[in-house]
């Protein structure tokens, strides 16, 4: 059976290997540069199944149109699912996600960004290339013995805790599901809060967690903290942060995802005015280095997404609806059905 599948939100790095995968799998894509919303649902008429990503904003609205439509499954080429409603994909269209493409891709680029702010290496690197060699202003800090609190004790977060242990950090961490035996000092979040001189984010955002970092949180750290946010933009209230930057509680941070980033990450901006004025003030900061959610590209990445997600889609389409990497509503465990995926979700 040819499953056709309208790709959303396509850039040219997802091409190569979703087509390769795609081909030995009897699957054609219709890739689509445009966002998933309301105003492009229509696109998706003639098709099995859409692949979205993290910017694409699968409403109720959306889902509706896509249940009238015909489409049976809704493939998110990512990890989170925050920009499902998968209460009303429920009974109607199935959602699958590729829940660890490289974990270590996204741990990886967190070191990187604190690396360059901690080191001034971006401060450095503009500055020589104007043959200016002066070392003023370009004062770090070590990182041995420094103290950081990992949110989120996932795959990520524990694949960044063993980096920062390499460079001889001490590391606490928040999870609400602690990982058992994996010798990790778990502590409350306000004690987290309170010790770390850096704090990094490796959790999902959900409503529990949205906006965990704000201006009470804030209060609470250590005068010169350093935050580093490669998860999700809506964890940080950017009000908040900017707030506290000026106020210099914090040190430094180290963003690769903003809340309202939706209509300007992925896109080149630099021949027009920008209109966040939030996220204009946040980059114009000394101490801020933002990247636009590249955590996640490498090429080992942007393989094992594409192998996943065709993978999930042959596995729906041929074997009775079932998939490993099925969301379910119902179950109220989304990531882990407690039927064990002897059947799909509805």
């Amino acid at each position: 059976m040819m499953v056709k599948v309208a790709f959303y939100d396509t850039k040219e790095y997802d091409k190569p290997s979703f087509e390769r995968y795609g081909k030995s799998h009897d699957m054609q894509f219709r890739f689509l540069e445009t966002k998933l919303n309301e105003d492009t649902v229509e696109l998706a008429k003639g098709c099995e199944a859409v692949c979205v990503f993290v910017n694409d904003a699968v409403s109720a609205a959306v889902i509706e149109k896509l249940y009238e439509y015909g489409v049976k499954l809704i493939a998110l080429r990512s990890a989170g699912y925050n920009n499902v409603d998968l209460q009303a994909a429920f009974g109607k269209v199935h959602v699958v996600h590729v829940p660890a493409y490289s974990p270590y891709a996204v741990a990886e680029h967190a070191i990187a960004l604190l690396l360059t702010s901690v080191r001034r290496i971006h401060k450095a690197y503009n500055r020589t290339r104007e043959f200016n060699f002066s070392l003023n202003g370009l004062t770090g800090f070590d990182f041995h013995g420094k103290t950081v609190g990992v949110i989120g004790t996932g795959k990520i977060g524990r694949i960044f805790i063993d980096i920062c242990r390499g460079f001889g950090m001490k590391v606490i961490a928040y999870d609400r599901y602690p990982a058992q035996d994996s010798g990790i000092e778990y502590v409350s979040l306000d004690e987290l809060f309170e010790k770390s001189d850096i704090i990094s984010l490796h959790c999902p955002l959900t409503d529990e967690t949205r906006h965990m970092i704000g201006a009470d949180a804030i209060g609470k750290m250590k005068k010169g903290v350093v935050i580093v946010n490669t998860s999700r933009g809506g964890l940080i209230d950017a009000e908040a942060l900017l707030d506290g930057i000026k106020a210099r509680k914090i040190g430094a941070a180290c963003l690769d995802v903003y809340e309202e980033e939706a209509d300007v990450f992925f896109e080149d901006r630099s021949g027009h005015i920008l209109n966040d004025d939030l996220l204009s003030r946040l980059i114009s900061m000394p101490n801020v280095i933002v990247t636009s959610h590249q955590a996640f590209l490498t090429e080992e990445a942007l393989n094992n997404i594409a192998e996943t997600t065709v993978n999930n889609i042959t596995s729906y389409f041929t074997n009775d609806g079932i998939c490993d990497n099925e969301l379910c509503y119902r179950c109220g465990n989304i990531e882990r059905c407690k039927k064990e995926r002897k059947e799909k979700c509805f």
